[in-house]
């Protein structure tokens, strides 16, 4: 049987040709899963919006104007100097509103071709027409004399502490309110130790307790099971 003998100098051009387009493919294969998980998640249509806020008449910075996406739900607030930044998406509409002035629409482009976005947002100032107002006389010494003697004046905090200290009140409370979660736990834990205590062995039983007879007929002498009327 004849054998062929390869040389290295034909074997290696082949494998560097194989590790090359192996490389290509799968830069091929990762640029395709890229690009699908960007157009899946909406990544191409995310834009960083970046922008001023400024008074239409005098040109100075509006602060603390709220600029919102009403369709999402979300927005910013712009700082001190009429800043604000945000992510939206291309064909968002935007709402800034600010107190004192009129309310602006701004429709983000959708053909845009950056992922970045700069607008200086100008606002006019709004007029507020109030309802009338009537003046009258004031009244007379003695409604003036019965409207001051009926004023309940509202207590201080000095007063309120005063009556949420009283010991009738925290009496009430004590019998009213029900345990916390730190009371009902210790509670809880003191019965554990009292059953450990006696862990193997009878609790013992007052009535064999010649202590407990000695307080109880002393009681029964005092009277103190005797109905109190």
């Amino acid at each position: 049987m004849l054998m062929t003998k390869v040389s290295t100098n034909q074997i290696q051009p082949q494998l560097i040709y194989f590790c090359w387009v192996k490389k290509f493919l799968f830069a091929i294969v990762i640029l395709m899963t890229a690009l699908q998980v960007k157009a899946q998640y909406g990544f191409d249509k995310m834009v960083e919006l970046t922008g001023v806020v400024m008074s239409s008449d005098s040109l100075r910075y509006l602060p603390f104007v709220t600029v919102a996406i009403p369709s999402k739900n979300r927005g910013t607030v712009t700082t001190e100097k009429g800043l604000f930044s945000m992510i939206v998406e291309k064909g968002d509409t935007l709402r800034f509103t600010c107190l004192g002035y009129r309310k602006k629409i701004v429709v983000i482009p959708e053909d845009l071709k950056e992922a970045r976005y700069s607008i200086i947002q100008l606002m006019t100032q709004d007029t507020f027409y109030l309802a009338n107002t009537i003046i009258r006389p004031t009244l007379s010494k003695e409604e003036f004399e019965k409207a001051f003697l009926t004023l309940e004046i509202p207590d201080d905090k000095y007063e309120i502490a005063r009556k949420n200290t009283e010991y009738q009140t925290m009496r009430m409370l004590l019998a009213t309110l029900p345990r916390d979660g730190r009371e009902s736990q210790q509670v809880y834990q003191n019965l554990l130790a009292s059953k450990s205590y006696y862990a193997g062995q009878l609790a013992p039983q007052n009535i064999f307790s010649p202590l407990a007879w000695l307080e109880f007929f002393n009681a029964w002498k005092r009277g103190d099971f005797r109905k109190k009327y």
